[in-house]
């Protein structure tokens, strides 16, 4: 992962030594809506949360431009369930709160003056992994927060498509959606017993609504 990072890194600095004087440099911030899909997931819902972060954006030529991004991302999912335990019935509630610094690099083709298409690779560093749970049943009213960071992988990879449209006072607006290429369950440290977990698989999605300012 640290070789990833490295190149990436090299990458953005070599396209941005050789534009820097076209650079715009921006901040974005807005809502998620995200989910987990795979195995296991039926009872899942989406949750919604946030991102925020900076950006930059390289002239390639009129049309194009290389924009990649630094994100603080909150995604997961949520769910409900109630089971019967004899004549007791237990409720509850979860939510998985997976938190990214993703580093997304897109490439943009400006349609119009102001108004383009998005698509490009999203490279996610899982920063933390919660579970929060809330149950009523007969061992009364429990709640409570776990750390699930073991269980789930620290790189994932995406790959995403958009929009965006940015008015002449560098204010813009941009949706987005990136779908998980890779699984993010770390099957080594799951333990489900005699359950044969082997090919379990889960992966992220996530819309996203942003608005933001360049420069």
């Amino acid at each position: 992962m640290k070789k990833l990072l490295l190149f990436i890194a090299v990458a953005i600095l070599t396209i941005s030594t050789a534009q820097s004087q076209e650079l715009r440099i921006g901040a974005k911030a807005g809502v998620n809506f995200a989910s987990v899909g795979g195995d296991f997931t039926d009872d899942y819902d989406g949750r919604t949360s946030f991102h925020i972060g900076g950006l930059v954006e390289i002239p390639i030529s009129e049309k194009f431009a290389v924009q990649p991004e630094l994100l603080y991302s909150g995604q997961g999912a949520k769910s409900e369930y109630d089971n019967s335990f004899g004549d007791s019935l237990v409720i509850g509630k979860e939510k998985l709160k997976l938190d990214y610094i993703n580093i997304p690099i897109m490439a943009k083709y400006y349609i119009i003056e102001g108004l383009s298409v998005e698509a490009g690779p999203q490279f996610g560093i899982l920063v933390s992994a919660k579970n929060e749970y809330e149950e009523s049943g007969f061992r009364g009213d429990i709640s409570g927060e776990e750390d699930v960071k073991d269980f789930y992988n620290t790189l994932d990879i995406g790959f995403g498509l958009g929009t965006s449209y940015r008015l002449n006072n560098g204010i813009f607006f941009s949706a987005r959606y990136v779908i998980g290429l890779t699984d993010i369950t770390d099957d080594a440290n799951v333990d489900f017993g005699s359950l044969d977990i082997d090919g379990y698989r889960q992966r992220n999605g996530l819309l996203q609504l942003s608005a933001g300012f360049s420069f």
